[in-house]
């Protein structure tokens, strides 16, 4: 009964809020109207009132449409992606217009305010938020006003009260299928917003990989190549001198020898770089408790991967992984940091937290982090406010 009792009071209170925020349109309709009673209601004082209300409905269609993809995201776990146009960027040009990727501006912010236009009112997004704020008065509000249109008429029938308490914890999941359909984005709108972000995460890999090769080929050319370069010219002196002056070719290989064991040495970082030997060898697990060991922090390891990954995924998990401690020990001023690895369903969760003064800020490193993971749809999202702590949390798909 009190399990009963408690649902059916957040049922009601779920569907006094639903009801709220579907009357928001109608309600500057119901004023319009008013307004025009107030004016004498003759022919032509409707103008106004109705210009006004059709303003205020273009305005208030996407913070209520917004209101109810918070509504689901909190009480239902249902993620309803808005779908919205990204707005594009402008560009000044060397004739000193703004060009904003369809017209010319003598000034940016004229630049950006005819884009923004533009966007907002051929966004198919934004005539779906439209549609639904017409709709959802008469879907939505209708569901959601059965327990308190029942309690209302409680003082008739006693039937109706009891009626209206029972439903209320069903409210919710009526409405719910109702807002997903109305605000989901439609399938094509969807596939050509993946289409979109394939190609630019595409772009991005290409230009990573273009970027990851001239440093390569820059650490060969000036330091194992270099080295090699001038241990061959030592060794070629050694045996000139072996001959006439021993004592100088034997100190002559001593640093050829030197010589061979720095670019041993770099050659192994760089190859630690591209892919670590533990990591290929050991899995991920080991690798990042070798990365806490070699840390300055005070770094706690807590994992439980039952088995091995598929190989690019360990990769760029442990470079994730790498390059948020090595933020840490850079900027953070954190004396303890804490590695977080599990698997929840078909997710792979990696969380690193740090007792830092946080307040972090989106920069290069991170931004190259999120490119590193869009490839595989993973995902970096930073908890950090001012003062600590900060949480990093990646979630990467690993069926």
């Amino acid at each position: 009964m009190r399990k009963w009792v408690v649902a059916a009071g957040l049922g009601f209170a779920e569907a006094c809020v639903l009801l709220a925020v579907s009357m928001l349109v109608p309600a500057v309709w119901a004023a319009a109207v008013g307004l025009w009673l107030w004016w004498g209601g003759t022919a032509w004082s409707w103008i106004a009132p109705f210009v006004w209300a059709a303003i205020g409905t273009v305005v208030l269609a996407r913070p209520v449409c917004r209101m109810f993809r918070s509504l689901a995201r909190r009480w239902g776990s249902v993620d309803i992606p808005d779908g919205y146009r990204p707005l594009g960027a402008v560009t000044e040009l060397s004739t000193g217009y703004w060009w904003n990727g369809h017209s010319y501006s003598r000034t940016a912010r004229d630049a950006r305010q005819e884009l923004w236009w533009r966007t907002r009112f051929r966004d198919p997004a934004g005539w779906r938020d439209l549609r639904f704020v017409l709709l959802a008065p008469f879907t939505v509000g209708l569901v959601a006003a059965v327990p308190l249109s029942g309690i209302a008429l409680a003082v008739l029938v006693n039937v109706v009260f009891v009626v209206a308490i029972a439903a209320s914890p069903y409210v919710w999941r009526i409405a719910e299928p109702m807002i997903v359909r109305l605000l989901r984005p439609p399938v094509s709108t969807a596939l050509a917003d993946r289409v979109e972000e394939l190609t630019a995460q595409r772009a991005d890999t290409t230009v990573a990989q273009a970027s990851e090769i001239r440093r390569i080929e820059r650490d060969l050319h000036d330091g194992a190549q270099a080295r090699l370069v001038a241990l061959g010219m030592s060794l070629a002196t050694a045996e000139r001198l072996l001959r006439t002056n021993p004592e100088q070719a034997v100190e002559l290989l001593r640093e050829a020898r030197a010589g061979a064991a720095a670019s041993l040495t770099e050659l192994r970082d760089l190859v630690r770089g591209i892919s670590p030997p533990l990591l290929t060898e050991r899995g991920l697990v080991d690798a990042v408790r070798a990365l806490a060991l070699d840390s300055p922090l005070d770094t706690v390891v807590d994992a439980s991967l039952p088995e091995r990954l598929d190989t690019p995924i360990e990769s760029a998990l442990y470079f994730a992984i790498a390059e948020l401690l090595t933020n840490i020990a850079k900027h953070a001023h954190a004396t303890h940091a804490r590695i977080s690895l599990h698997r929840t369903g078909n997710t792979l969760v990696a969380e690193v937290s740090d007792n830092g003064r946080g307040g972090v800020v989106e920069a290069g490193g991170l931004t190259g982090l999120r490119r590193r993971l869009a490839p595989f749809d993973g995902r970096l999202d930073i908890t950090s406010p001012t003062g600590g702590p900060t949480l990093a949390r990646i979630l990467l798909p690993a069926p």
